[in-house]
């Protein structure tokens, strides 16, 4: 994770791609940020968690594997409706009936992992939420990821090559066991400052609540008594 350097404050995020919770809090948190003014002391690391480890890599028939999962279609429906209600008020235009299939993410998280080390980590993420749930795109197929990623400058042989890349898959399960013994077991989940935990997808309000507090606390940590020309 992120340390304090130059009273920066961190945030860790940990996220499935996924997630559509995921996509409200990271909207939330923007809105937060908004609102406290867009600080530049505010640095923001995503991390990798995957809400089922076990799909194949083929996928699975989502109505299939959300039944299965939570039960009669009345209640996914109702599920269904809710997200997007929440959406709409974050600013997410969620299209859930255009997904056809749940993913295993490994991939996705190690696409996300390279674009952490090149610098534009945050806005893939947004792209692959938006890609997922407001467009129902397939992102297990690489052809689409490839030109989801174009603007970045990657093609479909550097995107094959990294999901082919076994040493980035073990940086990111190591990732993810990481936050799991921590005691992460739902996501998203933010981390303030390597100290302050947050789960879920609180509203703006409890972040800039929460940033406000500790932007105070780091203030004052950085105020020590000093000697000036007076004395001391």
């Amino acid at each position: 994770m992120n340390t304090l350097v130059n009273n920066k404050i961190t945030i860790d995020i940990v996220s499935d791609v996924v997630c559509p919770w995921c996509y409200v809090g990271k909207k939330r948190l923007e809105d937060a940020l908004e609102q406290l003014g867009n600080p530049e002391d505010v640095e923001i690391t995503w991390h990798p968690f995957q809400l089922d480890p076990t799909i194949p890599a083929e996928g699975m028939d989502r109505k299939k594997y959300f039944i299965k999962k939570f039960g009669d279609e009345g209640r996914i429906r109702q599920m269904s409706e809710h997200l997007t209600q929440v959406g709409k008020e974050a600013g997410i235009d969620f299209n859930l009936d255009e997904i056809s299939e749940s993913i295993n993410t490994l991939p996705l998280h190690k696409l996300l992992h390279v674009a952490g080390q090149e610098g534009f980590q945050s806005e893939a993420e947004e792209m692959l939420f938006q890609a997922y749930f407001s467009h129902g795109k397939d992102l297990k197929n690489l052809k689409v990821l490839a030109e989801l990623f174009a603007p970045f400058g990657w093609d479909e042989a550097k995107i094959e090559g990294i999901v082919a890349d076994d040493t980035i898959g073990y940086a990111v399960r190591q990732e993810i066991d990481h936050f799991q013994q921590m005691g992460v077991s739902g996501v998203p989940f933010f981390i303030i400052n390597n100290k302050y935990g947050i789960s879920g997808a609180q509203p703006a309000e409890v972040l800039v609540q929460a940033l406000t507090q500790v932007r105070e606390e780091v203030l004052e940590a950085a105020t020590g008594e000093v000697c000036g020309p007076e004395g001391c």
